[in-house]
């Protein structure tokens, strides 16, 4: 009996110490939250960016890198296929350079019409000034002849002269007249219906404003041209961007974890082909509300790491409260209360020795309000 006895009791024992050690836990908070607002230690977790190509589809023709690759922000990661791509782009090269061989010669005749405008312009001037002296001259003519013939004509009637001269003198003035006649008509062909005002330089000659008109007229033709070349422009911005969009690269510096997408393979917009593990890393860990007052995002944190004792310090990117399984029970003197939890993701600055996977614990001395 006596062994009976002794195992009842180190039994009773052992369920005492157990409950006691039960409550000591349960009043002191060491459930794992509270432990981690204690400890104030976080895992460093490497970022992860799932790549994809951006609104473009196509055959997988290229895979640049492998996993495990350490790759450099720019770095191509992967292309698709830019046969129908290159072909669309020679197609509009070809249109706009016809279309620019056509502005170029319409803006070449366009410059010679203008300039044979001009020229016709200045002779033809030149050519009225002339008539219209030839007109005044001929006019003149006909003016002598006409005062001849009447000083004939008295002369005739007091039979000082021959019916022959009178007659001469008549046939002189129905030659200066007829010449008169021919030059002006000459005058009104250059004209070309214009009002004579006496200015040449103010006349406004019909045909050369017609003909400065059909020069002008081609500008129409040149500005649909160049309306043309340019629709063609954005036409082949666009396929050059998508030319740049079949070709997958590198967002930032970091690592290639896996490849989702093997060459051959039809890809999707927006799927993912490669993930990445990010330069940026970051640790979370958790802090009583008291503690989060003097924590803002943007403060600056050291920690150290569990292996090496290394000193990392971090910029605080997210300040949150933690998920309610996180709220905890404290112990006060005379009562209980509940107190938040929250939780601070600290993103570290690039130091040498410190990978992702490594524990980082941070001091209380760092949540200490000046």
């Amino acid at each position: 009996m006596e062994p009976k006895n002794r195992a009842k009791r180190v039994g009773i024992a052992f369920i005492a110490l157990f409950i006691i050690a039960g409550v000591v836990l349960m009043y002191t908070g060491n459930d794992a939250v509270v432990l981690a607002v204690r400890q104030k230690e976080g895992i460093l977790t490497a970022e992860q960016v799932k790549m994809s190509f951006d609104s473009v589809s196509g055959r997988l023709v290229r895979e640049a890198v492998q996993e495990g690759d350490e790759v450099k922000a720019g770095d191509i990661i992967m292309e698709l296929d830019a046969t129908d791509n290159t072909l669309a782009l020679a197609r509009i090269n070809a249109q706009l350079a016809q279309i620019e061989a056509q502005i170029a010669g319409r803006s070449t005749s366009m410059g010679i019409s203008m300039q044979q405008v001009g020229t016709n312009e200045t002779q033809t001037f030149r050519q009225i000034d002339a008539q219209r002296a030839a007109v005044d001259s001929a006019r003149a003519t006909q003016r002598n002849s006409e005062r001849d013939y009447e000083r004939m004509t008295a002369l005739y009637a007091e039979g000082a002269v021959s019916k022959e001269a009178l007659d001469n003198a008549e046939m002189r003035v129905s030659v200066a007249a007829a010449a008169t006649r021919q030059q002006e008509e000459g005058l009104a062909r250059l004209l070309g219906g214009a009002v004579d005002t006496g200015y040449t330089e103010s006349l406004a000659l019909p045909t050369i404003e017609q003909a400065r008109a059909a020069a002008a007229n081609m500008t129409n033709d040149i500005a649909a041209l160049e309306a043309q070349r340019d629709a063609l422009l954005v036409q082949k911005k666009e396929l050059e961007v998508a030319r740049e969009r079949l070709i997958l690269r590198a967002p930032e510096d970091g690592k290639v974890l896996k490849i989702l997408a093997k060459e051959g393979e039809m890809v999707s917009p927006s799927r993912p082909v490669v993930l990445l593990e990010s330069s940026r890393s970051y640790y979370d860990i958790y802090v009583s509300e008291e503690q989060v007052q003097g924590i803002k995002e943007g403060s600056r944190i050291t920690g150290k790491t569990i292996a090496g004792n290394r000193s990392v310090t971090g910029t605080v990117r997210l300040v949150t409260k933690a998920a309610g399984f996180a709220d905890l029970k404290m112990t006060r003197e005379k009562s209980q209360a509940d107190l938040s939890a929250f939780q601070i993701r600290i993103y570290i600055d690039p130091t040498d020795g410190v990978i992702p996977g490594m524990t980082i614990g941070v001091s209380d001395r760092e949540f200490t309000q000046s």
